[in-house]
């Protein structure tokens, strides 16, 4: 198989140039619409095959579901009740993969306590769960991977989370699962496809398709897009085309025309808390998380670096899908939620940062979002275009291989998937630098818990980052607002990872937009100055991206005191977003 170059793995401003021109001028193999995992993973399953591939993306990598999820990597235990035996055995199958070979740099396994509140009923029937739960995984576990589950009495779990209400908690089930930074695994996926040659191209909106005759049945050859980095518009031609588009797979449906089928996805809306690590005591420096029972779903209580992460809630969404909004609501729901076992109650003091994303649910007669199947579904209305929903982040690396076996029909000769066992970018020789923290702090001179970080986040190309610090020190400094990160990770994001704005750096690159109180407004000048020589922006541009970024955090947390869905969407629709109109 063939190997990626490092240097061809680099969203680079030329690359980006040179990959618009590319895309303009050839007809692909596969052209994948969406750049969200599921769209990512395509585009890198069909250019790992030996296929040519473009990928469009209308914003940033992972700007729409794949950057606004619970950051698990897991079978769904409680899909169990749901009797969807298939699919959580394929993704506790999909999680072993990644946490071995795929991704390790990036997904973790991490344990978390199943507290039991009833009498003896809640051990019997929550045991045989999760006992299930590990026995569907066990076929793809080793015991450093995953440990099994064990009982914890009501002393042992009080002991390993002291947060527990001693009043309440009668014991708990502790089991294991993993975690991602969902954001950074997508674009670990993107660099990967660009590595085996795919031009990915972010900022480029489809804005129609293009037919082979007038026919309701004519085949797609290719789409018209927008490039929103400068305005301009183009065509490209492909032999297939993939619409891995999420929740917004009604859009494509609407391109083909009433008369084509299509998918009927709808969204569910997930709302997530972060609050910080001291405002919920969970006992040693890697604490379990929680898994609580609420009256239609689970609620988790996830730790996140120096934070805790609490979610979500599970609800129909009709408005606005681009920038979904929390309201006062679902904040004060999962407050109401989490409190009832814990002894020190959270408020919303606590709450250090919120967000909202959208999960594509494939409809269903029922109107309850979270009965709603997580499976996935791949259909192709007309030849030559295939469309994929539905589906767990989990199981991203399938569903993309089953789309592109789906556009392989239009593609004699095309081989079978590769991605099962081929590593992302950062994962390859990640087993060389994953104990070399402190060694390489003394080297840089850097604090040994910053390049802890700076591993866990770029895995074997740290040496990227910090050799931008060997050739100008200055990057070395802790960023004015965000002092974890470094302002050579800024320059990076531009130069290696495809940002082309402010937002896109401290909101998916960096998670300061949710780790911080103030949500990034504090660090967007230096961000935004250190982005400004690479982008090629003026004082002028630099301004406004520094003024849209403040606009939009302050249209969130507008957003965020209204009582409901419509005048909290209303609210953030208040701030107009960064990228170019169409």
């Amino acid at each position: 198989m063939h190997v990626v170059g490092i240097d061809r793995t680099l969203l680079s401003p030329e690359r980006r140039r040179a990959d618009r021109a590319r895309l303009a001028e050839e007809v692909v193999d596969v052209l994948v619409i969406g750049g969200g995992v599921t769209g990512a993973g395509a585009a890198l399953d069909a250019a790992s095959r030996g296929l040519s591939v473009g990928l469009l993306e209308a914003r940033d990598w992972a700007a729409g579901t794949s950057s606004r999820s619970s950051k698990l990597i897991h079978g769904g235990l409680r899909y169990l009740e749901q009797l969807a035996f298939p699919l959580v055995r394929e993704a506790l199958k999909e999680r072993a993969r990644l946490i071995r070979t795929i991704a390790p740099h990036l997904v973790r396994p991490l344990p978390f306590l199943l507290p039991l509140t009833a009498p003896v009923w809640q051990r019997a029937y929550y045991g045989a769960g999760v006992a299930l739960y590990d026995l569907l995984g066990a076929a793809f576990v080793r015991d450093r991977d995953i440990p099994r589950h064990r009982h914890l009495s009501r002393r042992a779990a009080l002991a390993a989370f002291p947060a527990l209400r001693r009043d309440v908690v009668r014991g708990a089930i502790r089991y294991w699962d993993a975690q991602v930074d969902d954001a950074r695994h997508t674009l670990a996926v993107v660099r990967t496809a660009a590595g085996y040659g795919a031009a990915a191209l972010s900022s480029a909106r489809v804005v129609g398709l293009l037919r082979d005759g007038d026919a309701p049945d004519a085949a797609v050859v290719g789409v018209r897009v927008a490039d929103l980095a400068d305005g301009s518009t183009f065509t490209v031609r492909a032999r297939s085309v993939i619409a891995a588009t999420g929740v917004w797979s009604d859009d494509v449906g609407r391109m083909l025309g009433a008369s084509a089928p299509s998918l009927r996805v709808r969204a569910s809306k997930g709302v997530h808390l972060v609050v910080p690590r001291a405002a919920i005591e969970g006992g040693d420096l890697d604490p379990d998380g929680l898994i609580l029972r609420t009256p239609t779903s689970v609620l988790f209580v996830i730790p996140w670096r120096e934070h805790w992460i609490v979610g979500t809630t599970d609800t129909p969404w009709r408005l606005d899908r681009d920038h979904p909004a929390a309201s006062s609501a679902d904040i004060d729901y999962l407050l109401d939620q989490v409190n009832r076992v814990l002894a020190r109650p959270l408020t919303t003091e606590d709450v250090v940062g919120v967000y909202a994303g959208l999960r594509p649910l494939l409809a269903g007669e029922s109107d309850d979002t979270s009965r709603l199947s997580r499976e996935h579904a791949v259909v192709t209305p007309v030849p030559g275009l295939v469309l994929v929903a539905g589906g767990k982040y989990t199981t991203y690396r399938v569903m993309a291989a089953d789309a592109v076996d789906a556009a392989a029909r239009w593609l004699p000769g095309a081989p079978g998937s590769r991605t099962a066992e081929l590593p992302l970018v950062g994962a390859r020789g990640w087993a060389a630098v994953r104990g070399r923290a402190a060694e390489l702090a003394a080297v840089h001179g850097l604090a040994e818990e910053v390049v802890a970080r700076l591993l866990e986040r770029h895995g074997d190309q740290v040496e990227a980052v910090l050799g931008l610090v060997r050739a100008d020190p200055a990057l070395g400094r802790p960023l004015a607002g965000a002092p974890r990160h470094l302002a050579a990770e800024v320059v990076h994001a531009v130069t290696a990872e495809g940002a082309l704005h402010l937002d896109d750096v401290l909101t998916r690159r960096m998670r300061v937009s949710i780790e911080t109180p103030h949500r990034g407004v504090d660090s967007a000048a230096e961000v935004a100055a250190l982005m400004a020589p690479v982008l090629g922006w003026d004082q002028e541009q630099t301004a406004r991206e520094v003024a849209h970024y403040a606009a939009r955090v302050e249209a969130e947390r507008e957003s965020q005191r209204m009582p409901d869905d419509r005048t909290a969407d209303a609210a953030r629709l208040g701030a107009p977003d960064v990228r170019a109109a169409v």
